[in-house]
């Protein structure tokens, strides 16, 4: 069973009232040991020492004399020249003719730039170009890359051929690539190929024709 404090045991419970009454008890002491006992007969301390007199002099401010400026540089000596230099020295006629026939100076050089103009290329017409052999002529040109080999890549290259009016590839861009060095070994295989011209009103033209070529391991 836990312990319990009786009420007479406990002194906290008689804290509060102890320190009023000390308190109050203090302070009537306080009171009356300064009402009856104001002189505690002590001697005055005399704190004696040799005394050290300090005179102040009254220090004259100084004044900045204001110097003269510095002299100015001599001039340097320039050598005039003589009557004998002047002399010596001869003057051409300044006289205008106006007569005189005056040729006009040349025109200045317009540099002509030859600009060159991008060859126009049909995307429609009537006969779309056509590789000589099928597509199967473009693809026994390919080379499958070792890379692509190794990855596994498969898949279908678009290319963008420009060809003229002689059936020639002039160039190839690459629409949709799949990469692993397929889309350069595409290209390469179109530049290659030979086309039959396309036509608008049975005239060769030149003609941008799109070709699918198809990489498949077998």
């Amino acid at each position: 069973m836990p312990l319990r404090k009786t009420k007479k045991a406990d002194l906290m419970a008689k804290y509060r009232r102890v320190f009023e009454i000390s308190l109050i008890t203090s302070l009537v002491l306080m009171i009356v040991a300064f009402k009856f006992f104001p002189d505690f007969g002590g001697k005055e301390v005399k704190i004696e020492g040799p005394q050290e007199l300090f005179t102040v002099e009254d220090i004259q401010q100084t004044k900045q004399e204001n110097r003269p400026p510095p002299p100015p540089k001599p001039p340097i000596p320039i050598e005039a020249p003589s009557d004998e230099v002047l002399e010596d020295i001869e003057i051409g006629e300044t006289e205008i003719d106006i007569n005189a026939n005056v040729e006009a100076p040349p025109p200045p050089k317009e540099d002509k730039k030859i600009v060159e103009e991008e060859p126009q290329y049909f995307v429609a017409v009537e006969e779309m170009p056509e590789p000589i052999g099928g597509i199967q002529a473009i693809q026994s040109k390919i080379v499958y890359p070792e890379i692509a080999k190794r990855a596994g890549v498969e898949g279908k290259v678009y290319v963008l051929a420009f060809v003229d009016e002689n059936g020639d590839v002039r160039d190839a861009k690459i629409i949709k690539g799949i990469g692993a060095g397929c889309d350069e070994a595409a290209l390469e295989a179109v530049k290659k190929t030979k086309f039959k011209p396309g036509k608008q009103r049975g005239k060769p033209v030149r003609v941008q024709v799109s070709i699918p070529v198809v990489f498949k391991l077998q």
